[in-house]
């Protein structure tokens, strides 16, 4: 089970760098978002550091669902899916590695890139730290969550628009706690609160949603 469990993490991450242009398709997407949306508004940096934080995060929802679609969609198409399911491994286990695959390459570079989109959006040091909080817990959980949605559709041709109707819902009271927890840094206020709802809702996913893509995936197989 690990031998297959590392072919396929090695596998994906490199066919996720040979694809350099759906790699960098959702990044793009992400500081386009955030660049085009202070000349719409104006940049006044109490403005600016007032949106900043939901700025990121609709950003970041919005470009984790370009790079979601093609989480599973390989595999289904040339049969490697398949053969998954026939190995007598673990669909759960390798569903967690791709989801693990599928966070590295979309969301660890938004936190690369997020001492600098701090900067342009005029965050506090207090805002930036609870900011990088929320990421952490939070970018994880859209993953697990959106891998659920993935594997219920990836059967389908053009499923891209029925993934964003089932995701984009269930995703608010994340992005509402995220946003919050920032708030209350701004306010000098305390966001443990906002964090521990989070993480609580994060490792209720880590220990549920591989199970779910697994059988998901069982379903569109079908």
């Amino acid at each position: 089970m690990n031998t297959l469990i590392n072919g396929i993490f090695k596998r994906d991450m490199a066919l996720a760098f040979r694809q350099r242009s759906e790699l960098a398709q959702p990044l793009m997407f992400l500081l386009m978002v955030i660049t085009l949306f202070p000349l719409g508004i104006g940049p006044g940096p109490v403005t600016l550091q007032k949106i900043g934080p939901g700025v990121i995060w609709i950003a970041a929802i919005l470009s984790s669902l370009l790079a979601m679609e093609r989480l599973f969609r390989d595999d289904f198409w040339d049969g490697s899916l398949e053969q998954y399911m026939l190995s007598g491994q673990s669909v759960a286990a390798i569903a967690a590695v791709k989801v693990l695959v599928h966070w590295l390459v979309s969301f660890l570079p938004l936190a690369l890139f997020s001492p600098l989109l701090a900067l342009f959006l005029n965050l506090t040091v207090d805002m930036y730290i609870a900011l990088m909080l929320t990421l952490v817990l939070g970018t994880p959980l859209l993953s697990l969550v959106g891998a659920i949605a993935v594997g219920l559709t990836v059967g389908l041709q053009r499923g891209g628009v029925l993934l964003a109707l089932l995701l984009i819902p269930v995703f608010i009271p994340l992005l509402i706690f995220a946003t919050s927890a920032v708030d209350s840094a701004a306010l000098q206020l305390p966001y443990r609160a906002q964090l521990a709802i989070i993480g609580a809702m994060l490792m209720l996913a880590m220990s549920s949603a591989p199970f779910a893509i697994a059988y998901a995936l069982k379903v569109s197989q079908n």
